[in-house]
């Protein structure tokens, strides 16, 4: 963790219920629950103050905050369906400044892209006399159509202020902008100061995220090949590029989109 920058918090979202795949956070990976992949890859962004696991108040989630309690995991508990009051109040009770979502289910998600895009939040680089308010509201590695992505799905980052999260709670009105937390920032033109970050070389079409049994098996693929959880996203796309029929093995599925509810 870096004392550099003002309370920079992530917060994984994380329920038991899934439309393709249930319980799927729970899910073993490498002999531990793909929850613990996501919050401990999470914790090693030197530019996060702190890492909180934010689930429901359904009963149906209480396993996952009981396996926080066991692993000393911090856990919020709000509203099942309006992810962006769950984030706006986990965010409001832990006074945070800058507000990092990550999904429970991107267990290969990459510390070093989460810093990137803190980083670029704030322009692009981070110094130790930081104390003015960057100058973007919202930064991501990833946006749907027409902005695109470069990055694999399942390494995504979104980034903002808790301002402009807190703006976007008060006036988001549709379903997909209550539950995907960060449409309303940047679907409303003129209003959000936006960064798309992109990386050099167009990935996008790689899928690395768990939504599915293919997905599941995929990301069990890959973290067979690596002697522990400290790899990083190049390390998975070198295996990738020496093994390309494990691209295979999700290849047909679908990629839910940030207008699907539910």
């Amino acid at each position: 963790m870096t004392a550099t920058l003002p309370s920079t918090i992530a917060f994984i979202q994380a329920r038991m219920a899934s439309s393709r795949l249930p319980r799927k956070v729970m899910a073993d990976i490498g002999g531990r629950p793909m929850l613990a992949w996501v919050v401990e890859r999470t914790r090693r962004a030197a530019s996060l103050s702190k890492v909180v696991v934010a689930t429901t108040t359904d009963p149906e989630d209480d396993p996952i905050v009981a396996y926080c309690q066991q692993q000393g995991y911090e856990v919020f508990r709000g509203h099942p369906t309006d992810v962006l009051d769950r984030y706006y109040q986990a965010a409001k009770q832990h006074r945070a400044f800058i507000v990092v979502r990550i999904t429970a289910d991107c267990p290969l998600i990459d510390p070093g892209l989460i810093d990137r895009t803190v980083r670029f939040l704030w322009g692009g680089f981070i110094t130790s006399t930081l104390t003015a308010a960057p100058p973007y509201d919202f930064t991501a590695n990833r946006l749907p159509p027409p902005w695109g992505r470069t990055y694999p799905i399942g390494l995504d980052v979104e980034v903002c202020t808790f301002k402009a999260l807190e703006k976007a709670w008060q006036q988001a009105k549709k379903p997909h902008q209550r539950e995907h937390v960060m449409p309303y920032i940047y679907e409303t033109k003129g209003k959000f100061r936006i960064l798309l970050v992109n990386h050099e070389k167009d990935l996008g079409r790689l899928r690395w995220t768990v939504d599915t049994p293919e997905d599941l098996q995929l990301v069990r693929e890959i973290v067979s090949r690596f002697p522990d959880d400290t790899f990083t996203w190049l390390d998975v796309l070198e295996l990738f590029e020496k093994e390309p029929q494990l691209a295979e093995i999700n290849a047909h599925v679908p990629h839910k989109t940030a207008h699907d509810v539910g």
